[in-house]
């Protein structure tokens, strides 16, 4: 589930876009083709120089083609890998916290995440704070404990997102929708993300769980810090 996500970063900076209406489906599209030709190239290449054996066997895949293909060169392989997760470290800075930025903006969570730099324009106290957040997740446990548990909370919530763009078709048809696409497509994808997250609870129901029931902590947090408007001063304050 953690090797599909990526794509929808951009959603988080479309009003930092120019021409959004036009730039947001075409970056995705071509991002999306070129990556999933990547994927299945790899992943060709690892079936045509190895056994499913091998596949099994080898603790890094990458490690194991490159030493079998490349001799001594694959001792680079490992420096590409490092390479490619500060790339994805660094996409999901950009793109999350903007997500604080906003919250914090709409009056969800602390002002002081909504300063921006004076010369730059970055959200930088935005971004300060996924540092430790982050730090605290690296305690969770193994990685693939770490990927299980993230990747559900993710595609459940964008699945339920999902859900409430069809609904608002209904609901809401007055709407402005600079970019529209049919409506079985939200339909199929929404559907795709809610049997990948139950596959993922019946595979892994301890991590899942753990993630549902954070998640569900969100919702007394946001009667009682958002909604709740008999809160003392000093919170108010605070807030």
């Amino acid at each position: 589930m953690y090797a599909y996500a990526g794509w929808f970063y951009l959603n988080f900076v479309t009003e930092e876009v120019e021409n959004p209406e036009r730039t947001l489906p075409l970056a995705i599209c071509i991002s999306m083709m070129i990556v999933t030709s990547c994927y299945v190239l790899t992943n060709v290449a690892y079936y045509t120089v190895m056994s499913a054996g091998e596949l099994l066997a080898s603790e890094a895949v990458a490690v194991t083609f490159a030493e079998n293909m490349m001799g001594r060169f694959s001792v680079v392989v490992p420096l590409f890998v490092a390479l490619s997760c500060y790339g994805s470290m660094n996409g999901s800075l950009f793109a999350l916290s903007r997500m604080f930025f906003v919250a914090s903006r709409e009056g969800q969570l602390p002002e002081v995440l909504s300063m921006i730099h004076i010369r730059r324009h970055t959200p930088l106290a935005a971004i300060f704070i996924l540092y430790p957040l982050t730090l605290l997740q690296l305690f969770v446990g193994d990685i693939y404990s770490l990927l299980n548990f993230m990747s559900f909370m993710r595609w459940l919530f964008i699945g339920v997102v999902v859900l409430g763009l069809i609904c608002l078709r209904y609901k809401r048809p007055e709407l402005p929708r600079p970019f529209k696409v049919p409506l079985f497509i939200p339909i199929v994808f929404c559907f795709t993300c809610f049997f990948m997250v139950f596959l993922s609870l019946y595979s892994d129901p301890v991590n899942a769980g753990i993630g549902f029931a954070i998640s569900l902590t969100g919702v007394p947090a946001y009667y009682i810090f958002i909604v709740f408007d008999r809160r003392p001063k000093w919170l108010q304050k605070a807030l």
